[in-house]
């Protein structure tokens, strides 16, 4: 097994690494955002649930065959740094930094709004800081103790989605009180209701919902287990996925007819109050909220680590690797920290100007990233076949047909923001986040590099 990161601590038990694996995609986007899709594709809303879902379960096959042959902090930005050269490891590493701070600012602006509505006297930016405070805490304490916070938050959605699949299966069938066979709604007013492109609509609307799944092979490298705990999260990601959203999407509409299903309030709940489940809302806020500090503490970890993972090649700072006692980059996941408070702020002093740069600037990345990761694998996989086969623990299904296929289904998707409003203005501003990055890279870092390399290094 690969020596675990210098400072860092392989702490993370399998059961850490299980629940974060099946809590991963689980975001309020899933409890509250399929309602908007649902209103915006009609029942043809499942397909691309199931489309969108398989790129991402054969990006994360490809993830997880990378992974399984070097766990490493940093993962796919250390990947493509090997396989695609400085350029791309520079730029994902930074771009998925600037992503999961926007991230970690936006849920807990969230989750601040959802305690508001209970508690009306304290302000909701009191509420942004208590969250960033506490999370930051548990994300410093240790690596054990991020996972055992991830743990608990993670079942509450695992559970409350298990739960709803259950329910909603007897309630669909007619066997739940006071229920009848519901089946049809699925297409009682015709399936393709939007036309075929809202179905591709549909995929550019759900696509976002999956990121966060590659997170666990992040996670594994602070595991006592990472070959193992990859190789199994990555493998279980396609049941995963049919069941939590395709399942989820299916029993939606078949519950309710698509067209009374709420657009901006979660339709979990509403199916929940169908079920008659008293105090539905309340539960499902909480849920929602649960889901919120979910999203929040792992994108902390998430950040600091890729953050820590960058400066091994001089692309951040060498004292953003400084490790406390228990093996934690504590300086990072306080720098990471800092900027999502000024975003924080930034949402109270300009909510419809800075803090909505930020988050729609970071709002293709996950496209970029997962193509960056396709193309890694191919050329990876081509490299350990010539030179360490034996590495190759976990393969990629059809290599190579299948990836690049991949490849092609998500520049499609790249491609198909062009024609969709809402995600036009997310592209462009992530295109501008890319070239900044690329410009960073090619006009500062990359000579100053080179400039290193010819000095002969003085003696001491």
């Amino acid at each position: 097994m690969p020596a675990p990161d210098e400072g860092l601590k392989q702490n993370l038990r399998p059961r850490h690494l299980q629940l974060i694996a099946l809590g991963g995609i689980i975001g309020s986007s899933l409890f509250i955002g399929s309602g908007a899709v649902i209103h915006t594709v009609g029942p043809a809303s499942v397909l691309s649930y199931a489309i969108g879902g398989l790129l991402v379960v054969l990006v994360m096959r490809m993830l997880g065959e990378m992974a399984a042959a070097h766990p490493t902090v940093g993962s796919f930005a250390e990947y493509a740094r090997q396989s695609l050269g400085n350029w791309a490891g520079f730029t994902i590493g930074w771009l998925y930094w600037y992503y999961w701070v926007g991230v970690v600012a936006f849920e807990a602006v969230a989750g601040a709004e959802i305690l508001h509505g209970w508690i009306h006297a304290v302000p909701s930016w009191v509420f942004s800081l208590l969250l960033m405070l506490a999370l930051t805490l548990s994300n410093l304490v240790s690596v054990r103790s991020f996972g055992e916070t991830e743990f608990w938050l993670a079942s509450v959605k695992v559970l409350t989605i298990v739960v709803f699949l259950v329910i909603g299966v007897l309630f669909v069938l007619g066997f739940w009180p006071g229920a009848h066979f519901s089946v049809g709604n699925i297409a009682r007013d015709g399936f393709f209701t939007g036309g075929g492109f809202s179905v591709v609509h549909g995929v550019v609307l759900v696509i976002f919902a999956y990121f966060g799944a590659e997170i666990v092979t992040i996670v594994a490298a602070e595991s006592d287990q990472p070959e193992q705990a990859v190789a199994k999260a990555t493998t279980t990601t396609v049941w995963r996925v049919l069941l939590f959203y395709v399942g989820s999407a299916v029993l939606l509409v078949m519950i309710t007819p698509w067209q009374q299903i709420p657009e901006k309030t979660s339709p979990f709940a509403a199916a929940f109050g169908r079920f008659g489940i008293p105090a539905a809302e309340t539960i499902m806020s909480v849920v929602v909220l649960t889901a919120a500090l979910s999203v929040l503490n792992s994108g902390l970890y998430t950040a600091s680590r890729m953050h820590f993972a960058l400066r091994k090649h001089g692309w951040a700072p060498r004292w953003v690797g400084d490790t406390n006692r228990r093996g934690v980059p504590w300086k990072s996941i306080l720098l990471s920290t800092v900027i999502g408070y000024i975003a924080v702020l930034m949402n109270y002093l300009a909510p419809g100007a800075v803090f909505d740069f930020i988050i729609n600037s970071a709002g293709a990345v996950a496209l970029f990233l997962y193509a960056i990761i396709t193309a890694s694998q191919l050329r990876m996989r081509r490299t350990l076949e010539r030179t360490e086969p034996e590495r190759l623990k976990l393969r990629m299904w059809f290599y190579p047909w299948l990836s690049w296929l991949t490849l092609i289904g998500i520049v499609l998707v790249l491609v198909s923001m062009l024609f969709v409003e809402s995600a036009r203005s997310q592209l462009y501003l992530s295109l501008i986040s890319v070239a900044v990055i690329v410009l960073i890279y090619a006009l500062a870092v990359r000579p100053y590099q080179a400039r290193r390399e010819r000095s002969p290094e003085k003696p001491r």
